[in-house]
């Protein structure tokens, strides 16, 4: 069955939708955030790609998955760096490793990316310690030779972590992303770029500076906003909270769009019974709703590998071989929703065909 906002989505876009992005790049092909992830996944089709931004202590934005990042380079086997481990408190709770703050760029430059999940993406593994991290700049750069040499409008989905800790140490991610925006040409943004945070005092502040692009409030699937903690301590307003009508409609007007984590659409997701009002929608029905508070919906992520389908679409007892990713995918387009994050951008794109050749 199609979702009923097909062509709400139709009318309101002009480019095919959902929105094929890559996920961090390709990391099912090669480790995330490596320029060959990058370049990897515009090759395959995505129309978008989402780096994760993060600060060095010389405030440079570079990209990685997390500040913390032994689990993403080679740091960890680094003797040089060795005493840079420590534990920190990060949005509330201790962490311990080494932390993108307490190095400088040309530090971070000398370590080399390895793949987050390496033990299921023995294909993208293989290609460890082969590549360097990058800095945002770069990435900016990949885009602007993708967007030439493919002749069509490639997109940056730039998701900021982790803004209110970085705030505490100087190193305010608004301030420091309008700079790059500068120096890589790209001006104030435009239509290629589309801002998320799980905190929505960055989100207005990024508008407030008169930056350009969509604004999408990043929901988690439990708990609130860290920066509203800070500011409300226990009244801040949970995540379920804003994906009720009522708190969709308080976010339209002040944002472009909200993405949810894909349990929210299937799986675990529970659907809102019809008796309690207020209950957080999942769905398509969380789905209809926030196109009708005019916001669009993106979701996370989709990926093929049976360790991350939803049971009804996994397939044997191999946690790494492929389920019905088509299955899964394909219900999740149908719902409506405007974007999807991949890790393998092409099966997003054939997915998305699929779908437009079956309706």
């Amino acid at each position: 069955m199609v979702g009923a906002d097909y062509a709400w989505r139709m009318q309101h876009h002009d480019a095919p939708r959902p929105l094929v992005i890559g996920h961090r790049g390709a990391p099912g092909y090669r480790p995330e955030h490596t320029r060959s992830a990058y370049e990897l996944a515009f090759a395959l089709g995505a129309d978008a790609v989402e780096p994760d931004i993060v600060a060095t202590r010389d405030g440079v934005l570079v990209l990685r998955h997390e500040n913390e990042i032994s689990g993403t380079t080679d740091v960890a086997s680094r003797p040089e760096f060795a005493g840079r481990r420590t534990t920190r408190e990060i949005d509330g709770a201790p962490l311990t490793g080494w932390f993108t703050e307490d190095f400088t760029w040309a530090e971070l430059a000398t370590l080399r990316a390895r793949e987050r999940l390496g033990a299921i993406r023995q294909s993208s593994a293989s290609f460890d310690d082969r590549f360097p991290i990058i800095r945002l700049r770069e990435l900016f750069e990949i885009i602007d030779v993708a967007s030439d040499e493919q002749r069509r409008t490639l997109r940056m989905v730039a998701e900021f972590k982790h803004a209110a800790h970085f705030d505490a140490l100087g190193l305010p991610l608004d301030e420091l992303f309008q700079a790059e925006l500068d120096a890589a040409g790209w001006g104030r943004g435009d239509e290629r770029l589309i801002m998320e945070a799980f905190e929505p005092t960055l989100l207005d502040r990024l508008g407030a500076r008169g930056i350009r692009g969509k604004r999408v409030f990043l929901i988690e699937g439990s708990g609130a906003p860290w920066d509203l903690v800070l500011q409300q301590g226990r009244s801040a307003p949970t995540y379920d909270s804003f994906v009720t009508e009522a708190g969709l409609l308080r976010l339209a007007g002040r944002f472009d769009g909200v993405s949810v984590g894909k349990a929210r659409l299937v799986g675990r997701a529970k659907a809102r019974r019809a008796d309690v009002a207020g209950a957080p929608l999942s769905g398509a029905e969380l789905v209809d709703a926030a196109h009708a508070a005019d916001l669009e919906i993106y979701t996370w992520t989709l990926r093929p590998e049976n360790a991350f389908l939803t049971v009804p679409f996994r397939r044997g007892t191999v946690r790494a071989a492929f389920g019905d990713w088509a299955g899964e995918f394909d219900q999740i387009i149908a719902m409506g929703v405007d974007g999807v994050f991949l890790d393998h951008p092409d099966l997003g794109v054939e997915a998305r065909r699929a779908f437009a050749a079956a309706i």
